[in-house]
């Protein structure tokens, strides 16, 4: 067992419910130890055991919650912004 520390990207993930999700998603992959979100920095810093798992499985999680950052037209309701004109 070694313990890694990584930083992963959170960029563009930037409400609470975003943030939540990120949290859960990688408190669920076996083998992390630690999780630090920064959102301030856009990154994640993670321990976790290599024999468990690796930095590609954190990404990917990571990848899984970026609903956030799903691209709409300004003017789309589904854009959380659309009354911000």
């Amino acid at each position: 067992m070694a313990i890694q520390m990584a930083q992963v990207s959170i960029e563009n993930i930037d409400d609470a419910k975003g943030l939540d999700s990120v949290m859960i998603v990688l408190k669920n992959i076996s083998g992390v130890t630690a999780i630090n979100l920064d959102p301030k920095h856009n990154v994640a810093t993670v321990s976790y055991d290599d024999t468990d798992t690796s930095i590609h499985a954190l990404t990917a999680a990571i990848s899984m919650v970026d609903y956030v950052t799903q691209p709409f037209p300004i003017d789309s309701p589904q854009n959380p912004h659309h009354n911000d004109l």
